[in-house]
């Protein structure tokens, strides 16, 4: 199994990071994306993917932090063995990040990715308009919408884009009926698994500290959705992962 997108570098793994990770491979997971979010998170990915085989990084600054970019840094960063991917960038309408400062940080670093001719890995949470609008400045881009939480509608005009939608544990959660519809109708080549460990455990253990060995949650609800077998449905995600990052 490959999770698509983590944070094993969160507080909340201090106590117990290796025996979880421990946990995780024992579990059947090979590969794990961690994605920083921060300047400090970005260094932290780094030391992991040194540390432990299973996993590869995203370097990048997410929205909340979009006055520490430096580009120059994080294209340095970049060119550690291992770091696969410019990420987590992109947009947040939900929380009053400013919003000026934001549009400046996720250009500059879709235009490194574009540079670096790596793919990215995007934060859009209620921006879907506006991050549609930047992706198709930067066509020829490839990456991922993570924890997609759009419509169907955004979804088509997203892998149109050639990008991938990243599916978390919201997609097992009852109330999930935008993404179980999004799943349904599209192919599978464009889904990913993720866990964004340790947020959005899966049903049956919502609410929990959140890690990879629950991918398979996630997996068995979108071989559910797309009447396929749990193997299909692991092996296809597996390789639409290790594909988009080349690993």
């Amino acid at each position: 199994m490959f999770d698509s997108h983590a944070h094993y570098d969160d507080r909340a793994f201090d106590e117990d990071r290796d025996e979880v990770i421990r946990k995780i491979q024992e579990a059947g997971v090979t590969r794990v994306l961690n994605c920083a979010s921060s300047i400090e998170s970005c260094y932290s990915t780094i030391e992991l993917t040194r540390k432990h085989d299973v996993f590869y990084g995203a370097v990048g600054v997410h929205p909340e932090f979009s006055r520490d970019v430096n580009i120059n840094l994080i294209g340095d960063l970049s060119k550690n063995e291992k770091i696969v991917a410019i990420g987590e960038i992109g947009l947040d309408y939900y929380w009053d990040y400013d919003r000026t400062m934001q549009m400046k940080a996720f250009r500059e670093q879709l235009d490194l990715a574009r540079q670096l001719d790596m793919p990215v890995v995007i934060h859009n949470r209620e921006a879907h308009d506006d991050t549609l609008r930047v992706l198709k400045e930067f066509k020829g881009l490839r990456g991922v919408l993570h924890c997609y939480s759009g419509s169907l509608e955004f979804a088509k005009e997203f892998v149109k884009l050639g990008y991938s939608l990243g599916f978390t544990g919201v997609v097992t959660f009852k109330n999930a009926k935008k993404a179980v519809e999004v799943v349904q109708n599209i192919p599978l080549e464009y889904i990913l698994v993720e866990t964004d460990c340790p947020y959005m455990a899966p049903h049956p253990h919502r609410g929990e500290r959140n890690d990879s060995s629950l991918l398979h949650f996630i997996i068995q609800k979108i071989a559910e959705i797309k009447n396929i077998s749990f193997e299909e449905a692991k092996n296809k995600t597996y390789k639409n992962a290790a594909e988009l990052f080349r690993v």
